[in-house]
């Protein structure tokens, strides 16, 4: 094996925790949508993870509150993130290689995934922070998307 193949082969290896973000920003379920969206706007994120009595049970996305919200004429003010937050949760454990998580993040149609401990939240992890790792696994992510629009059409 060439040493280019052997650093490839390391880079494939790399796990979630070497690339989550650790700091996740959260929102209580109770909380409005209003409230999430002034936290996700004032932070510059597009999402927050959902915390239900310590435990995370849910994400919520900009998206989410265009579809769930705006887009069905909801008061923000009054609509609570519970009632329009996307769960169950997709996690993943923080030891699993970036390439399962993708495989994951395709096959669930989603962007982000929070990297857990049993009920611990450690962190978070997006196709974005996988594809600035490396261009490797950038040609990874090309190829998934394209395998994964095939079986789509």
């Amino acid at each position: 094996m060439s040493q280019g193949e052997e650093k490839d082969e390391h880079l494939v290896s790399l796990k979630v925790e070497d690339v989550m973000i650790r700091d996740v920003v959260t929102i209580d379920a109770n909380s409005t949508v209003r409230e999430a969206a002034n936290v996700m706007s004032k932070m510059g994120i597009g999402c927050l993870i959902v915390i239900r009595r310590n435990k995370a049970v849910g994400i919520l996305t900009g998206r989410d509150v265009l579809k769930r919200v705006v887009a069905e004429v909801k008061d923000a003010e009054k609509t609570l993130v519970n009632d329009v937050m996307s769960s169950p949760l997709i996690t993943v454990k923080p030891h699993v290689d970036l390439e399962e998580a993708v495989r994951l993040m395709f096959s669930m149609n989603i962007k982000r995934l929070p990297v857990v401990d049993g009920e611990r939240l450690l962190g978070i992890v997006s196709l974005t922070d996988i594809a600035r790792c490396h261009p490797h696994i950038m040609k990874l992510l090309k190829q998934y998307a394209a395998d994964y629009t095939r079986r789509k059409t």
